[in-house]
């Protein structure tokens, strides 16, 4: 079995969770924007959103049992250089749409070049304080 480096796996599952946006009918106005130190995955549009999404991916077999969400990895401190790289974006980018912080878990087969197993897409899963909505 192929071994993938994180970046690769993480490299899919942004390719993964921007072909899922746009099925959902979002369109991908940026990929990889970077603010200094603080990185957006994703940004998106729908008629109402300005989506900044945080991607999530892991790689798994059929076996394997998962003992963390991807999202999991998305903590305070990560929430917060999200919301410093929005509000940079929304600076060089004036729009009308309201702000949103979404993340994507993305699980990928690992057995089968990454093929996507599932996508779990996390709606307004933080704050622009940082926290978690519930």
């Amino acid at each position: 079995m192929k071994v993938y480096t994180s970046q690769q796996v993480g490299c899919r599952g942004e390719r993964v969770a921007a072909k899922f946006l746009k099925r959902a009918g979002y369109r991908i106005v940026a990929r990889n924007q970077h603010f200094g130190r603080n990185e957006l995955d994703l940004v998106a549009t729908d008629k109402q959103y300005i989506v900044f999404v945080e991607v999530k991916a892991c790689s798994v077999t059929e076996t394997d049992v998962i003992h963390r969400r991807p999202a999991e990895a998305v903590d305070r401190k990560k929430r917060l250089r999200t919301v410093k790289a929005a509000i940079a974006y929304l600076n060089q980018n004036k729009t009308a749409l309201c702000p949103r912080f979404d993340v994507i878990e993305v699980y990928l087969d690992r057995k089968k070049r990454l093929r996507p197993v599932r996508v779990n897409h996390i709606i307004d899963a933080f704050s622009s304080n940082g926290n978690i909505r519930r």
